[in-house]
């Protein structure tokens, strides 16, 4: 689980160690370079945590962890591309610094960890990848051009892998958030605009009438990784309470 530090990263890792399952959170916010176990787990959960540090931007820092990984923890039988930044603001704005950067960690970043992984799923037969895309990459958003942008290859390169891994059982969905209580709204209005819409801007509201929480996204990434979905592939799931009317 790469961004295992951040709102929606935390809640997949949660979900995943309440299943039991041996669970690797990668993030830049952790040691770098040293996979290790971590036992203070919330609730005692009966899943088993390790941690790493990883700048998914970085591809030798990939490559190097996925081998790390790999020989230490074990085959990875599901990856989860959560690592994300966003740098809102009017796109004759957007720096080329602010550019480069979202698209390093939030398209470049599933892109190497598609092809670390990838290719090592399907010699061992099977495995799941789910990327953590955005709505904002599915329709078009003021203020969020370089954002949307790097969000929406983030899902073609997903989708794209999955073509390629499809005949190994190796399966690639994406699921794309709206509006979740993080981090990453902070800056973007008040709870009541970010509900109601913004016409100005071109925004539709929730139909829902809430500000989705971090667990509502990670109970779909769950299934998705998981058997439950074995007949799923290629799908851009999104999860935005009707706000893109998708």
């Amino acid at each position: 689980m790469t961004g295992a530090a951040g709102g929606i990263g935390g809640a997949v890792v949660r979900r995943l160690l309440s299943k039991g399952d041996v669970v690797t959170a990668a993030d830049t916010a952790f040691a770098p370079g040293v996979v290790h176990a971590d036992p203070q787990v919330d609730g005692d959960l009966p899943g088993t945590l390790y941690r790493v540090g990883l700048d998914v931007g970085d591809t030798e820092k990939v490559e190097s962890t996925v081998a790390a990984v790999w020989d230490s923890v074990g085959p990875v039988d599901s990856l989860v591309n959560g690592a994300g930044v966003i740098a809102s603001g009017p796109g004759a704005a957007t720096t080329d610094e602010d550019w480069h950067r979202q698209f390093s960690v939030n398209a470049f970043g599933v892109f190497a960890l598609c092809r670390a992984l990838g290719p090592r799923m399907a010699e061992r037969g099977g495995g799941s990848i789910v990327t953590i895309g955005s709505n904002a990459g599915v329709v078009p958003r003021s203020g969020m051009v370089a954002y949307a942008a790097s969000k929406a290859a983030a899902s073609s390169v997903t989708r794209s892998f999955g073509l390629e891994l499809g005949p190994h059982n190796v399966r690639c969905n994406v699921v794309c958030p709206g509006t979740t209580r993080t981090a990453m709204i902070e800056g973007l209005g008040s709870e009541s605009d970010l509900v109601a819409g913004r016409p100005e801007l071109f925004k539709g509201g929730i139909p829902l009438g809430r500000i989705a929480s971090p667990e509502d996204i990670a109970a779909v990434v769950v299934f998705l990784a998981g058997d439950d979905a074995r007949h799923m592939t290629l799908q851009e799931v999104v999860v935005d309470g009707g706000a893109s009317q998708r």
